[in-house]
């Protein structure tokens, strides 16, 4: 069976960047975008990492432009966009798309195994969450509009369950 840690997509210089190291981790998978109304959804999402962080909580996004043209910048850019307004220290990867095409594989998963309603597969718009396991099952899928902190406690019950 096909779990989150069999992909490996790719950090912002380019480079592979395995999901299997972080086996026995929960992960909150993320589409980002610099210009978004839900950009203020960076806080929450840093301050979830920096809350469970060291109980196995590993926040990766995903920045993407797909929509509304919401994420122009390059890599630098958004780090740097990141770091100085919301402080956000949890792994930035690059950019990706999430629908179509030229998705980037992990997407593509993680809609097949957690669809939206009415089981659409596509991404409707930036920061849908993904929540995964620490056995690299996707356990849930929130909606853009879903605050970070809503999240609490479907992350805690994640991280009581060992891989």
């Amino acid at each position: 069976m096909t779990t989150v840690h069999d992909f490996a997509p790719a950090a912002p210089d380019g480079t592979p960047h395995p999901l299997a190291q972080y086996r026995g981790r929960v992960l909150l998978i993320v589409n980002t975008a610099s210009r978004c109304g839900f950009t203020p959804h960076y806080a929450g999402l840093e301050e979830l990492w920096r809350r469970h962080r060291d109980d196995g909580l590993v926040v990766l996004g995903f920045p993407c432009n797909q929509f509304g043209a919401q994420e122009p910048g390059d890599a630098a850019e958004i780090a740097r966009f990141c770091s100085l307004t919301y402080d956000v220290s949890f792994p930035l990867l690059a950019k990706v798309e999430v629908n179509g095409a030229r998705a980037e594989p992990l997407f593509d998963h993680l809609k097949e195994a957690r669809p939206g309603l009415l089981g659409t597969r596509a991404i409707k718009w930036n920061f849908t969450k993904f929540l995964v396991g620490r056995d690299g099952r996707v356990i849930a899928r929130f909606a853009p509009r879903v605050k970070p902190a809503a999240l609490e406690a479907a992350v805690v019950r994640a991280l009581r369950v060992t891989a």
